[in-house]
């Protein structure tokens, strides 16, 4: 019950918001994303997490998103504006969510102004994450993830206790497939072309704040929450 009480007392902190994490892939959008939801209550809208359940799934929107995600190509808009759509009309967004890897391009952008103009409930904020090229490769080629709980290691930052096993389930983690330096290689190109010009996109209306990503993850969630509570 304290638990829920300090949750709420947190979100009462702040505006309900539409928080957007940007950044190239390795930033930690993910892991930051996590901590957010964990201390705001505010669910953590992963569209990646989504369309790679999709796939497994092999259902007809993971089926269309597969061949572009293994390339390390951008998934078509429409498939992710609408499963974004869907998942913000759930009650449990009323307060806010986060988002992490929404909207990644201009058209992706526009369609999400226009979800939250019906309702005119959230204020957006987006945080740029900027991190440096090579400690973004190794982020990337390093990760691994519980396939239970989602927890997130690095074998070169955040090794777990035993190799390749996750420390509070004792399963094995997950490589991801598109986590190699080729498909990376393909991921910053994607980014550089499609998803940096979101920056400036979000900077023009006065949404956008810098933060710096280097150190460690705890540093980091620091300076956004207090990024955060004083927007």
């Amino acid at each position: 019950m304290g638990g829920q009480s300090a949750i709420a007392n947190r979100q009462s902190a702040i505006r309900p918001r539409a928080l957007i994490l940007l950044g190239p892939p390795g930033s930690g959008k993910g892991t930051q994303a996590r901590e957010l939801s964990k201390k705001y209550g505010l669910p953590h809208i992963s569209t990646g997490d989504m369309l790679r359940d999709a796939v497994r799934k092999q259902t007809p929107m993971g089926q269309l998103a597969k061949v572009q995600m293994e390339a390390g190509e951008l998934v078509p808009d429409n498939v992710v504006c609408g499963i974004v759509q869907d998942r913000i009309a759930e009650p449990d967004c009323q307060a806010g969510f986060v988002l992490d890897g929404f909207p990644r391009t201009l058209a992706q952008a526009s369609c999400l102004e226009l979800l939250l103009r019906k309702d005119d409930r959230w204020r957006v904020l987006a945080f740029n994450i900027q991190v440096g090229a090579e400690t973004l490769l190794k982020r990337a080629v390093g990760r691994l993830t519980c396939p239970v709980c989602g927890e997130i290691y690095n074998i070169y930052y955040r090794p777990p206790k035993n190799d390749e096993v996750c420390d509070i389930h004792g399963v094995k983690l997950l490589r991801r497939t598109d986590d190699n330096k080729e498909t990376m290689r393909q991921r910053f190109v994607a980014y550089e072309n499609e998803t940096k010009p979101l920056i400036d996109y979000y900077r023009r209306s006065n949404s956008l704040v810098d933060v710096d990503g280097n150190g460690e993850p705890a540093a980091i969630t620091a300076r956004l929450v207090e990024l955060l509570e004083d927007a």
